[in-house]
């Protein structure tokens, strides 16, 4: 019997389920206990891609970099001297670990985003080769295979923010992927694909879950689990406030929104392909399989006004000025042409006469810092330009919240915190969310009595 038909499942285990021997152990006991699993995405083992990024990003000494080399192998080793160290799985992670050093070592590294991006391949590369074994050794059987991603997931060139190819994904997903999956469950990698050129892609940062979303399409997958070291999506970050509740089911907008705006659990591009492919989404934590979790899809029984807070920190707020904007047609057009060639996303806007405000995501180990100075030398050619850091995004979502008066609507929610600690609001544009700017400082304390009033115990 096929597995590729509607029953077929992707799991996707993030850096904290492939951490070690034994998160990998309890992660292969969840793929064993439901053949419905064909298809499985790894990220690297937990603390890989930082070490990665250390390397690819920052100027270091040839000592400093064997010491990072060095964490990296120390890391890799550990799983194989539990696995004890079969031939055959140590000499693909040796060879990988040799190719790392070299790429390492590459005197245009820092500067290039293509070598980048192969150098951060390999964290995934290699925790897929060491699970598939795991896998193996705790089922007792040849049921597990490692793949290499690359080889189905194409990309256009555009390193480290790669835009997926869809028919030719879906092609060779066709030709290669599903043949294999009637007789193994097929490991593969997130976070990276291949160009037409045979060069290695990256997603971005967070990638891989945006990755087992078009590989869950391109196999027509039944459903996408997302496993995690959290039970399901829950009111807000549990780490905020142990207020917090699980939320069982959430529809495909709902999610949209908070992994837009901040919630962890998913990457904000994870339901793209879900949406447009009808693969409902599952999220559950590793660590607890049997806690439950939580469903998304496109129908849910229960729509509440209110469903979720969420929080996004570093963003960075520019505000355009001049004089021109008065009256004139094309400005905007100009600003938004400028923000386009950066490939800078926008989240919240307001205009007035002469100005507007926006705001972009700038998180820590992106390349958004250098392109966000390029983007303003380039706009202050025709207008001022003001630049704010230390801020945070928090965004109510639910449904219809733009005009819900059950509670009092928006309006009391901003008295609650109290207006002078905002920074930007933006209310209407969207049902399913009413988002503002708060300093930094103060983000979590307002996300607390927020939810305190939404989600009173």
């Amino acid at each position: 019997m096929s597995q590729t038909n509607n029953s077929t499942i992707v799991a996707k285990f993030g850096g904290t389920s492939v951490a070690n021997f034994a998160a990998m152990s309890r992660c292969a006991k969840i793929i064993i206990n439901n053949p419905d699993i064909r298809l499985v995405v790894v990220s690297a083992s937990a603390g890989v891609t930082n070490l990665l990024v250390k390397l690819g990003n920052e100027v270091l000494s040839s000592n400093e970099k064997e010491s990072v080399l060095q964490q990296i192998r120390n890391i890799e080793n550990a799983i194989l001297n539990d696995l004890g160290r079969p031939i055959k799985v140590e000499a693909v992670i040796s060879q990988l670990l040799e190719q790392l050093a070299e790429i390492a070592l590459h005197p245009l590294l820092v500067t290039s985003t293509k070598l980048k991006d192969e150098l951060l391949s390999f964290g995934e590369r290699m925790s897929s080769v060491l699970f598939a074994e795991v896998i193996n050794q705790v089922s007792g059987e040849s049921l597990a295979t490692a793949f290499d991603g690359r080889q189905v997931l194409k990309t256009d060139s555009s390193f480290a923010k790669a835009e997926p190819q869809l028919e030719a994904t879906k092609k060779q997903a066709e030709q290669i992927l599903k043949p294999l999956l009637d007789t193994k469950v097929v490991i593969t990698q997130g976070f990276i694909g291949q160009d037409n050129f045979g060069n290695t892609t990256t997603l971005g940062r967070g990638g891989s879950d945006y990755s087992a979303a078009l590989f869950a399409e391109a196999v027509d997958a039944f459903a996408l689990q997302i496993w995690t070291d959290v039970t399901g999506i829950y009111t807000t970050d549990p780490r905020i406030t142990d207020k917090a509740r699980p939320i069982s089911e959430i529809s495909f907008d709902e999610a949209a929104e908070m992994a837009t705006f901040g919630a962890k659990i998913l990457h904000p591009a994870t339901l793209i392909p879900a949406i447009r492919s009808g693969v409902k989404v599952f999220v559950g934590s590793s660590l607890e399989p049997d806690a439950g979790g939580t469903w998304i899809s496109k129908d849910v029984d229960y729509r509440p006004a209110y469903r979720a807070v969420a929080l996004r920190n570093e963003q960075t707020l520019l505000t355009v000025k001049s004089p021109e904007m008065l009256h004139a047609t094309g400005f905007l057009a100009r600003v938004f042409a400028i923000l386009a060639k950066h490939k800078l996303s926008v989240d919240l806007i307001t205009t007035s006469e002469i100005s507007v405000a926006l705001t972009i995501d700038n998180p820590p180990n992106t390349p958004v810092a250098a392109l966000l100075d390029a983007c303003v030398n380039d706009l202050r050619s025709f207008c001022d330009v003001n630049v704010e850091s230390d801020l945070a995004l928090v965004a109510v979502i639910g449904n219809h919240v733009e005009h819900d008066d059950n509670k009092g609507g928006a309006g009391r929610i901003f008295s609650s915190i109290g207006e002078d600690k905002l920074r930007l609001i933006c209310h209407g544009a969207s049902e399913h969310n009413v988002c503002f700017l708060v300093k930094q400082e103060n983000a979590k304390d307002i996300v607390r009595q927020i939810h305190d009033y939404l989600f009173p115990a």
